[in-house]
């Protein structure tokens, strides 16, 4: 699988520079067989999401100094876990997200059709 293309079938676009974002932390969302939590989806923090997210688990706002994170705020973008993004859509509060900066990987958690109707970059 070519690691840099969308699921849209196109060059993988950068999802968030500042803060720097991705796996890899090389401000993309690509991802591979070493990163099992296929951090594929590039999403629009809000407020409402970042609450939600931080109920189930998963708090993304919170700064971590110690792994220089500055948390994401509300109005980022930022590389979110694919089951973590496939989870907050059963539970109704998915984010919007940047469909051109998401990575096929994610064809394997959801269908397009679904990914498309909460893109902001269509």
């Amino acid at each position: 699988m070519d690691e840099s293309l969308n699921v849209l079938g196109g060059p993988l676009e950068p999802c968030s520079l500042k803060p720097l974002t991705g796996f890899h932390r090389d401000g993309s969302c690509n991802t591979g067989d070493h990163n099992p939590a296929i951090h594929a989806v590039c999403i629009y923090a809000t407020e409402e999401f970042l609450e939600y997210s931080k109920k189930v688990g998963n708090d993304l706002s919170t700064p971590m100094p110690q792994y220089n994170f500055a948390g994401v705020k509300a109005g980022q973008s930022w590389c979110l876990g694919g089951h973590s993004f496939v989870k907050a859509v059963h539970d109704g509060m998915a984010p919007q997200i940047f469909i051109h900066a998401t990575h096929m990987k994610m064809l394997e958690l959801i269908d397009l059709d679904t990914l498309k109707s909460y893109a902001i970059d269509l």
